[in-house]
């Protein structure tokens, strides 16, 4: 019994390494849990164009939104898991939802073999000019001595700007109100007109009213300061280095994806993402380029899933 197993098992290897040599003979799908524009959709086209080039098919962008990411991470966790049909994953879906949801149909980790990390995307938290601030600690000072009387807008009950300002609550003790709104544009819109005090969002919403005047710009999330807005610190260098927040875009693919496929594909999204090219056009989209292997792109998930998990519970929040 034991030698037929063996055999299988070499059968079973044999075959996935000539799927491996021939691969990739046909079309590559990339599905977008989201619409066209916007972080995801962008890095999926960052990567598509250069890819088709390095790997020698053609890679297409296929937007499937809707259901806050799930019709996507459905559609990529029940194909073929043949290396064809990926999924450019997000991570307020990836380690957000599986919180937010009880009855998710599908799993973050079991339904998905990781590719890649391919970009990131810092946060800054912003404020109107009424507010008499003029960096993140006396912002701090200031809320903490005037409990429950900022607003704060999100793009919604469970967005990543929703999340991550909760994250910032926690971190600082200070307590604003949430006013969620349907996408970015209504909450920038709001906050331009002061009546609503607070947001943090990605650069590509706010920079240009920071830029303008019309916001202050008092941190940018990440680990380094934003190229498109130079004079606004990280919050490390303001003062509050136990905060960043970091959206991420990653390539998965369906779960029981043959591992030399996982690792050609991660070798091509590499040298892809490495292109002088690439590189131009995500500076000009105000993304950051962050290549991580399989491997890593796993333990990034299996970090961040308990980590939301504190703060979505701690805080309450859910989708309603």
């Amino acid at each position: 019994m034991a030698k037929k197993w063996l055999v299988i098992a070499g059968l079973v290897t044999a075959s996935n390494l000539v799927a491996a040599q021939s691969f990739p003979d046909k079309t590559i799908t990339l599905v977008v849990p989201n619409p066209p524009g916007g972080l995801v959709d962008t890095s999926a086209r960052l990567l598509s164009e250069p890819l088709t080039r390095v790997i020698g098919q053609p890679v297409v962008v296929d937007n499937k939104p809707g259901a806050s990411g799930n019709i996507a991470y459905q559609y990529v966790a029940n194909a073929k898991p043949d290396g064809y049909t990926l999924l450019i994953s997000y991570s307020g879906y990836h380690v957000g939802n599986p919180s937010l949801m009880d009855k998710l149909p599908w799993d973050p980790v079991k339904d998905f073999s990781p590719i890649a990390l391919l970009t990131v995307s810092t946060n800054v938290i912003a404020v109107h000019p009424s507010v008499p601030v003029n960096n993140l600690k006396e912002f701090i000072a200031y809320a903490k001595a005037n409990p429950g009387k900022l607003n704060y807008a999100s793009q919604g009950n469970g967005s990543v700007s929703h999340i991550g300002t909760e994250m910032f609550k926690q971190s600082t003790g200070v307590d604003m109100v949430h006013v969620p709104y349907k996408g970015s544009g209504p909450a920038i819109q709001d906050v331009l007109a002061g009546q609503v005090q607070v947001f943090i969002s990605t650069p590509p919403s706010l920079m240009q009213h920071i830029q303008s005047g019309k916001l202050k710009g008092l941190a940018v999330t990440g680990k380094n300061r934003h190229p498109g807005m130079p004079n606004v610190p990280t919050t490390a260098e303001a003062g509050l280095p136990s905060f960043q927040l970091e959206s991420w875009v990653g390539l998965f693919a369906p779960a029981k994806t043959p591992e030399p496929i996982v690792n050609k594909l991660a070798d091509a999204v590499k040298r892809s993402l490495a292109l002088p090219e690439v590189k131009e056009r995500a500076d000009a989209a105000g993304v950051e380029i962050r290549y991580l292997n399989p491997a890593a792109t796993e333990a990034l998930v299996k970090k961040e899933l308990p980590y939301w998990n504190k703060v979505i519970k701690s805080a309450n929040i859910t989708l309603d």
